[in-house]
């Protein structure tokens, strides 16, 4: 691994264009230390002094993602979730609306679109949450508190400059990972999502050491370590199904005779099923909380606060475990044939002349190609779901502590986003460093 850094760094332009990563990725941690102007800082770190910051905060995947920068309220505090939402509708939108379709079938101009269309809609959540989390820092909510975050005498005007401050910081980091992927090394996104959890682990981990023993630390440790070779092992795993590849005669040249394969991989969907869940189960919660915060008597006690926010708000109890498990499972399926169509691959297939061995092109071609599919994602979200909730199950069976965080940047799913960037970013600079090669061989 030394040797391929060092061969990486010697070339000039992929040289550049690591530096030029690492700087956007530094700016960005930078940002997500600058406090908010118009919070009251020392009062921010004095009750974050006196909580535990687990999966059971309602911003826990915003503020996983962001490397701990929304319960600091810096500018950078809603980090690239945004971009995500947006970009996760408007991919589901291709399916309900035709034009959407449509700009999906035009190539790249029709791609740059839905990118206009995935920046605007970008603006409407990051204002919205923005000012969300703004209310409730106002409130006292936000951090679990009775007492307003913000400087004493903070009227309209300082609450509007601090939804002004923390959107234009989304849209900042926006543009931050749209130049990452651009002028860098791999997917800006995805990378700035990755320097958030991996800043985060650090503390994470001083923390279960302070709260538990070494005996205990050394077997988280253990427990990750063998978790990322598990992960690491699924999501190199693929079904190559071969194709072969008719001759035809266009003019007086011959083509195709080739034989090639078709990947499909046993995570097909990636971790967006792990992030749309997460996302989901902590509405009811957050809408009953931005509602309690704002009534005279927010204790109340009725059926909604009994049977469904309290185990919302339990990621322990098995009501959480099983449900957050079956909506993992749910969105695998779901995300996967918004996102391939095995009737589209079947006549792409058809119309260049391929076909499976054993199978006739067209509707055969398509009905095998979904059988192989499910069977592939029967797999891939289980291994997800299973992956998502044992640090849950783990604290249901009393083997881990919540307040010492084994639930949080140690957790399944920042161990999922972790490997995967890390894998896709080496994959992508082994792939320029080759196409360099080739051209100094061809030269």
């Amino acid at each position: 691994m030394a040797s391929g850094l060092i061969a990486a760094l010697r070339d000039p332009d992929l040289r550049k264009k690591i530096f030029f990563t690492l700087t956007m990725i530094i700016l960005y941690r930078i940002g997500s230390q600058i406090p908010t102007p118009g919070i009251d800082y020392q009062l921010v770190n004095a009750q974050l002094e006196q909580i535990s910051k687990d999966q059971s905060s309602v911003y826990s995947l915003i503020n996983l993602f962001s490397g701990g920068a929304l319960l600091q309220m810096a500018i950078f505090g809603i980090g690239i979730m945004p971009y995500i939402t947006a970009s996760i509708i408007v991919q589901l939108l291709t399916v309900v609306i035709p034009h959407f379709e449509q700009l999906k079938k035009e190539g790249q101009s029709g791609q740059t679109k839905m990118t206009q269309y995935t920046r605007y809609l970008t603006v409407a959540l990051a204002l919205l949450q923005s000012a969300g989390i703004v209310a409730m820092a106002d409130r006292g909510a936000l951090l679990g508190g009775s007492q307003s975050l913000l400087v004493k005498d903070a009227g309209v005007f300082d609450l509007v400059v601090m939804v002004v401050v923390m959107t234009a910081g989304a849209v900042l980091v926006m543009w931050m990972g749209e130049l990452i992927t651009d002028r860098g090394v791999g997917n800006g996104m995805s990378l700035l999502i990755f320097a958030g959890i991996a800043a985060g682990m650090p503390a994470q981990g001083a923390n279960i050491l302070r709260s538990t023993t070494g005996v205990v630390f050394a077997t988280v440790i253990v427990a990750v370590l063998v978790l990322i070779i598990g992960v690491i092992f699924i999501e190199q795993g693929q079904r190559r199904i071969p194709v072969q590849y008719a001759k035809r005669m266009v003019g007086r040249r011959q083509y195709g005779g080739s034989s090639t394969y078709l990947p499909l991989k046993v995570n097909q969907a990636g971790v967006i099923p792990v992030i749309f869940a997460s996302s989901l189960i902590y509405v009811p919660v957050l809408i009953t909380q931005i509602i309690q915060s704002g009534q005279s008597n927010p204790n109340m006690d009725n059926w909604w606060q009994r049977n469904v926010i309290q185990y919302l708000l339990a990621p322990s109890s098995w009501q959480y475990i099983v449900l957050f498990f079956l909506m993992i499972i749910f969105f695998s399926f779901f995300y996967t044939s918004v996102q391939y169509d095995p009737h589209e691959q079947a006549e792409n297939m058809k119309k260049y002349g391929g076909f499976i061995p054993g199978f006739r092109p067209g509707r055969p071609t398509a009905e095998y190609l979904s059988y192989v599919l499910i069977r592939l994602l029967t797999v891939g979200s289980l291994y997800l779901a299973l992956i998502a909730v044992l640090p849950n199950v783990a604290l249901d069976m009393g083997l881990g502590d919540a307040n010492a965080g084994t639930g949080g940047m140690f957790g399944g799913t920042a161990l999922l986003i972790l490997v995967s960037v890390a894998l896709t970013t080496v994959k992508q600079v082994e792939s320029q460093m080759m196409q360099r090669n080739y051209e100094g061989f061809l030269k």
